[in-house]
């Protein structure tokens, strides 16, 4: 399945974080009965098995709901398992490297901070950048705030879609209207809540008057 604009509209990231007594692929199809148009599996913390078994069960959820599941950071599963592409990061492998090994065929994510990141990352083949912090987040210790201006600057200077990634919730996602993004990537805007389905119908709601779709 290729990324377009459309598909990046909200974009799901998992975490095992809220679970409780659920599974994580009844997260996500609540998650995709609610409006998610994309997901990422991003786990730190299981074993590869365990990683490779949960990465096959969400795959086939979004085949279903004809979604594009990516997985983060892991070129190797990805091809293992035929998902639809990876995301990577700054600190992980070189966009170039992850292209080459990806084929022309399958969708990469880049995340990008600068205009010079997100520039590269066009040029080394990316689909689409994410870009952030755009609020304070807590689910990367280590990502500083981006301001807007830098997140308008780099929607203006690549062509590829730009999504916009970190502490993004209902009540402040209005904030990034008129900055050139296709959408916004979440984790506790829909995972962390009680009710996910309301939740992500919701929050696609507030995304739609920030995009212009």
């Amino acid at each position: 399945m290729k990324c377009s604009k459309e598909s990046l509209l909200l974009y799901a990231v998992t975490d095992r974080h809220w679970l409780g007594e659920e599974r994580l692929v009844d997260q996500v199809e609540m998650a995709l009965r609610g409006g998610v148009t994309f997901v990422q599996l991003r786990e730190k913390n299981l074993d590869r098995m365990a990683i490779q078994e949960e990465a096959l069960q969400i795959q086939k959820l979004c085949r279903e709901y004809h979604v594009p599941f990516v997985l983060d950071d892991d070129v190797e599963l990805a091809l293992k398992i035929n998902a639809d592409g990876v995301h990577v990061g700054q600190k992980d492998m070189e966009a170039g490297r992850a292209r080459k090994l990806l084929g022309p065929d399958k969708i990469l994510g880049v995340s990008a901070h600068t205009v010079k990141e997100a520039l590269l990352a066009e040029k080394e083949g990316a689909d689409y950048l994410g870009v952030g912090a755009a609020f304070p987040t807590g689910s990367k210790d280590d990502a500083e705030v981006l301001s807007h201006e830098t997140l308008r600057a780099i929607c203006q200077a690549v062509r590829i879609p730009v999504i916009a990634i970190g502490g993004i919730t209902r009540d402040n996602v209005t904030e990034l209207r008129g900055s050139g993004i296709a959408g916004v990537a979440v984790i506790s805007a829909i995972f962390a809540k009680p009710d996910i389905e309301a939740a992500t119908a919701d929050l696609r709601s507030q995304v739609l008057l920030v995009s212009g779709t």
